[in-house]
């Protein structure tokens, strides 16, 4: 379990009393803006004559957030930067998944309406859609986790022939993805006896796993009578085939990388290089945000907020993340989310990330009930 920067109590500290929370408010929406550090003039002139406070009073309430640990000055700048701390606070107390912008909206519903059709059920222009969109949202990177073909649930399978020992295996999954995949068989099996195969799978397994099929075959087995050995044998040989390979680990699709050059925050090589290394790793990014789904006390829609040194991965420690998981019934298939700065767009990026996950939900609802 990722640990959590505990966030101050309202009432225990001055830093974090309605004055306090209003000034961390006006630096954190500064410096999303500007990513530079923001000095006490700079609130002074936007916020002292609504607010009926002095610069001076402005200073002190920016003095006890430095104090409390929320904003800190870097170098030796007379501006402040929010910390970790003072973000995590601000996500938790201060906003929440907050209802998408118009255009926002507009956006996202253009590119899902066309998501189907432009993909044309090939799993990896999906998963690849899904994730550049995220980054073309964010400006940031899109990260998608899609099940493995061993994890994906199944629509309609079909066995086809193709010499004595070669079949064409053509699996359809939610939402109607496509998977083609050539198996070598030690014996030969004839059409029919192939076709008679499929549709006892789709019949009797239609809506699980591969996995979980050749479980349920394998108990079969030993429980049916010796009238279906034949039948049983066919569909555990063509599974475990179509299995070989595909019991690794999820699919992980990144967009939007490049986003991170753009970035101050990483204008430093060393540490710009280690965070490419972490989206080029398969199992360290399934890790992070399995981490991240894993957290108790998530915000609507199960969306997930990881900020700063609440990573456990060093590289991840400049970084935010905002996840949610996808569900299909009662079982999380998938993940999907948006890395970028601490500096980030919480706000909105949370509303975009959780409107996503619930619109792909949808999509495999409809399509398992076609």
């Amino acid at each position: 379990m990722v640990s959590r920067i505990s966030s101050p109590q309202r009432n225990s500290s001055k830093a974090t009393d309605s004055r306090g929370e209003a000034v961390l408010s006006a630096i954190i929406k500064e410096h999303l803006v500007t990513g530079e550090p923001v000095g006490s003039k700079t609130i002074s002139d936007r916020f002292a004559h609504a607010s009926g406070w002095s610069a001076a009073t402005i200073r002190n309430v920016m003095g006890q957030l430095e104090e409390a640990g929320l904003v800190e000055q870097p170098h030796t700048s007379a501006g402040r930067i929010p910390t970790d701390k003072g973000y995590r606070f601000y996500v938790d107390n201060m906003i929440g998944c907050a209802p998408l912008s118009k255009s926002d909206l507009a956006a996202i519903n253009s590119f899902l309406n066309d998501l189907q059709v432009e993909t044309a059920g090939a799993p990896d222009r999906l998963m690849t859609k899904i994730s550049h969109a995220l980054s073309e949202l964010s400006e940031n990177v899109g990260i998608v986790i899609s099940p493995s073909l061993a994890d994906n649930h199944l629509q309609h399978i079909e066995f086809l022939k193709l010499a004595d020992n070669r079949i064409l295996v053509v699996m359809v999954s939610a939402p109607n993805i496509v998977h083609n995949k050539i198996i070598l068989l030690d014996e030969s099996l004839s059409q029919e006896e192939l076709e008679q195969t499929a549709r006892y799978l789709n019949v009797e397994f239609g809506g699980r796993s591969l996995l979980a099929i050749r479980a349920e075959i394998l108990e079969l087995m030993r429980e049916e009578k010796a009238l279906y050995d034949r039948l049983l044998r066919n569909a555990i040989l063509l599974c475990n085939r179509s299995l070989e390979g595909e019991e690794g680990q999820p699919e992980v699709t990144v967009s939007g990388a490049s986003n991170i050059l753009t970035k101050p925050e990483f204008a430093d090589a060393e540490r710009m290089r280690e965070l490419f290394r972490t989206f080029e790793e398969k199992s360290r990014l399934i890790k992070i945000l399995n981490e991240c789904v894993s957290r108790e006390q998530p915000f609507p829609g199960n969306v997930q907020v990881i900020i700063g040194r609440e990573h456990v991965t060093p590289s991840m420690q400049n970084c935010a993340l905002i996840t949610a998981p996808y569900w299909l019934g009662n079982e999380t298939i998938g993940t999907l989310g948006v890395v970028g700065p601490m500096r980030i767009e919480y706000a909105r990026m949370m509303a975009v990330v959780n409107y996503m996950a619930r619109h792909i939900e949808q999509l495999l609802r409809e399509n398992t009930a076609a």
